[in-house]
């Protein structure tokens, strides 16, 4: 069903007040609950152009990540709603504005810039002790509590090393916001927090001289940052003193290893002026010259994508299954004899990490139709579902994840996205056989003959009766 959201409105106890605002992705509602005199905010995905899974994939990133945040810096996380009937996350509201509010006054006097950049830098730092690169820092998603301390918001871009990056599997394209893009998060690498310190660079040049470092690119223009560094911000502001310009050229490197290696020796030189070690970048007043230009443009064209997220801890020793679930009407047998299948791999892979994956098949040439007669996100449905399929599985959440994916080639689409994520075991269903079948090619048998990996086809009971028979 389409939910009709006015003041007034009540979902499960909370009820909507105030239309804030409504972005690319989500809508946001001031709430409130019986007895809770806290003020709360209430972000509710877009959900129904159905042919965008990236408002999705982003809300489950922040539902994931939310509930696990804790300290002063993020947002205290209050309720979270399911796909079906209705998704959203509650949180606390923090009060103010954005530092987005901000932008009309730059440039600002230097003192301010270095004390907001101590600020998001010790918030950074909380943020990545707790195994969270936030990967989309920028002025309006920062906030100032009224105590003084920084609140990073947002998380649909975010990646915690100990939980599956939804985005990094389902998607072929970096992710961000592009004016503050590391050059490595253009190559599609989101496991360095180093990242982060490249954003709040770019966030303290533009508050100090005005201006972005490198414009607001489109499309193919963000890789130039991976060869071009920007004007230094003394030759637009003379008033930034050198150790300011050292410490943010410093940040804007573009190898992660030139950086500062973490949030907090960061804030500890913006605190601590007359401690920073002045080099060259302290004095520069132009860009790099031709020839450098020339060799880092040398070296970036060999600069690929990463095939996969480079996942730490526990997930990068365990094996990876995926799950291939056909959840079209008539597969109800199959997919009990595939969940089945599944439960006994993990019984003797205890480590192993379940990635359910589901095709919705699309046309090579006609217009989709990707929400049913009701309005209803054919999408939003189809996650639903394989949440279902997979509820049973005796397995912590944080070892399962669940995509739709989109093609018109579902046997091509599991085997990119076992290629793409450094599969390790595929577990399909086959329908019983038939003379069509037989002469096109089923999905499972593409899968079998195309996989980079080991591929394990279940049958039910019922089609292998008929099989031998």
């Amino acid at each position: 069903m389409r939910w009709r959201l006015s003041p007034g409105t009540v979902i499960d106890g909370f009820e909507l007040q105030e239309h804030l605002s409504t972005g690319g992705m989500a809508q946001l509602w001031t709430v409130s609950r019986p007895d809770d005199p806290v003020p709360l905010v209430m972000k509710i995905p877009l959900l129904v152009d159905g042919d965008d899974p990236l408002p999705i994939v982003c809300f489950e990133t922040e539902q994931m990540i939310m509930p696990r945040l804790t300290g002063p810096h993020v947002p205290r996380f209050v309720a979270a709603g399911p796909l079906d009937p209705m998704p959203y996350i509650v949180m606390e509201r923090i009060p103010g504005q954005s530092l987005k509010s901000r932008l009309e006054e730059v440039p600002l006097d230097w003192t301010e810039v270095a004390g907001i950049g101590a600020k998001v830098a010790h918030a950074l730092h909380d943020l990545h002790l707790q195994h969270v690169i936030h990967l989309d820092v920028k002025p309006s998603n920062i906030m100032i509590r009224e105590t003084g301390e920084v609140v990073l918001i947002d998380y649909g871009f975010a990646r915690h090393e100990r939980l599956p990056d939804l985005l990094a599997e389902e998607f072929r394209e970096p992710f961000g916001t592009t004016p503050y893009m590391a050059p490595e998060q253009v190559l599609q690498d989101r496991a360095d927090p180093r990242s982060d310190l490249f954003a709040l660079g770019v966030m303290l040049y533009f508050f100090v001289s005005g201006e972005r470092p490198y414009g607001t690119p489109r499309g193919g223009q963000i890789r130039r940052r991976l060869w071009r560094n920007p004007v230094p911000p003394r030759a637009l502001n003379p008033h930034c003193p050198p150790w300011l310009q050292e410490v943010i050229l410093r940040c804007l490197e573009v190898d992660p290893a030139d950086r500062y290696a973490t949030a907090a020796q960061l804030a500890l030189d913006l605190e601590n002026p007359e401690q920073v070690r002045l080099t060259e970048r302290a004095t520069r007043l132009e860009k790099d010259g031709g020839m450098k230009t020339f060799r880092r443009w040398l070296k970036a064209r060999k600069a690929q994508p990463l095939e996969s997220p480079n996942i730490a801890g526990q997930l990068s020793r365990a094996p990876i299954v995926l799950a291939a679930v056909d959840l079209s009407p008539g597969s109800e047998d199959l997919a009990d004899s595939l969940r089945m299948m599944v439960g006994r791999i993990l019984s003797i892979e205890t480590e192993a990490r379940i990635a359910c994956v589901n095709v919705l098949k699309t046309s090579r040439i006609a217009v989709d139709i990707l929400e049913d007669e009701e309005g209803r996100s054919l999408h939003v449905q189809r996650l639903v579902q394989l949440r279902h399929w997979g509820a049973s599985l005796d397995i912590p959440k944080e070892r399962i994840s669940y995509s739709v994916l989109e093609a018109p080639d579902p046997a091509a689409a599991l085997v990119d996205y076992a290629r793409h994520n450094n599969v390790d075991h595929i577990v399909i269903g086959a329908r019983a056989s038939s003379a069509l079948r037989r002469y096109l090619g089923s999905v499972s048998s593409q899968v079998v003959a195309e996989a980079p990996c080991s591929v394990t086809v279940v049958r039910t009971p019922k089609d292998r009766r008929a099989e031998n028979g």
